[in-house]
């Protein structure tokens, strides 16, 4: 019962447009780190995690196009195919829309389940391309949706933590 008051509280908090910029930013440096060797098998997708949180928590603000803009920014920092990462975060923007309240109506637990699906789709879309352009793809490539899909609940949690309202240290 608390958790549906939780969730329904999370759900009513603001998120201002500076704080929701933010976290995109953060995310896309964390993408810039040099990540290499096993790290950069098992790196995140951190720009697609926060996607994918403000997508279905704020779907009204947060959405296709914003997904867009996303993958073309990272497609031009990672050197990629110019429109990979566009596609793959739009296809990812739209699960989550669609299915911001299924989402929602689970424990963070259950929610990664969800969010390991969508990710796994978005991923396909990468792999989709990458097999067209290189005639190969390698399961390797999906681990990142695994790590990403992991890092769901702790993500969650940091975000609504720094979106909970501040009390006054006055107040009783």
């Amino acid at each position: 019962m608390s958790s549906h008051l939780t969730t329904d509280r999370e759900f009513l908090l603001p998120a201002r447009r500076r704080f929701i910029l933010a976290t995109f930013i953060v995310a896309v440096l964390l993408e810039w780190l040099p990540w290499q060797g096993w790290a950069l098998i098992l790196r995140p997708d951190f720009v697609a995690l926060t996607l994918l949180y403000w997508c279905t928590h704020k779907p009204h603000r947060v959405g296709l196009g914003i997904a867009w803009i996303l993958g073309i920014l990272v497609d031009v920092a990672d050197a990629s195919l110019f429109g990979q990462h566009a596609l793959a975060y739009t296809v990812l923007a739209f699960g989550g829309v669609v299915l911001n309240r299924r989402v929602q109506m689970f424990s963070l637990k259950e929610q990664s389940v969800h969010v390991f699906g969508l990710l796994l789709v978005s991923y396909a879309v990468y792999a989709l391309i990458h097999w067209q352009l290189r005639g190969y793809v390698t399961w390797a490539y999906f681990i990142g949706s695994l790590t990403s899909a992991l890092l769901w609940a702790p993500l969650t949690l940091l975000i609504q933590r720094l979106r909970s309202p501040r009390r006054n240290p006055n107040e009783l």
